[in-house]
């Protein structure tokens, strides 16, 4: 062989593993932060049924809607939190 077809073939090697890894990065990424949302979601669903049967002596009650559902997806527990502290002040 030649040397420059070897020079090829180790090119085409490191290119394959360059895209395998930015392939696998790709589909790595939004896998974190699905699985981030997905705790973030239950921890936050428990927050707000703690909320909601605590908060009964007070007066205090979260509604479950998509509002609050995205909220506390996204923020988790101090979103439940927040709108725990929202709807005890009436705003």
């Amino acid at each position: 062989m030649e040397m420059s077809t070897e020079i090829g073939i180790l090119l085409a090697y490191a290119l394959g593993i360059f895209a395998l890894y930015v392939v696998g990065y790709m589909f790595l990424v939004p896998i974190k932060i699905l699985l981030r949302l997905v705790i973030n979601s239950v921890a936050g669903a428990i927050a707000i049924l703690a909320t909601n049967w605590i908060g009964a002596y007070w007066g205090v009650h979260i509604s479950l809607n998509v509002l609050s559902a995205v909220l506390v997806g996204i923020l988790g527990v101090p979103g439940a939190i927040l709108l725990a502290v929202y709807h005890a002040v009436g705003l």
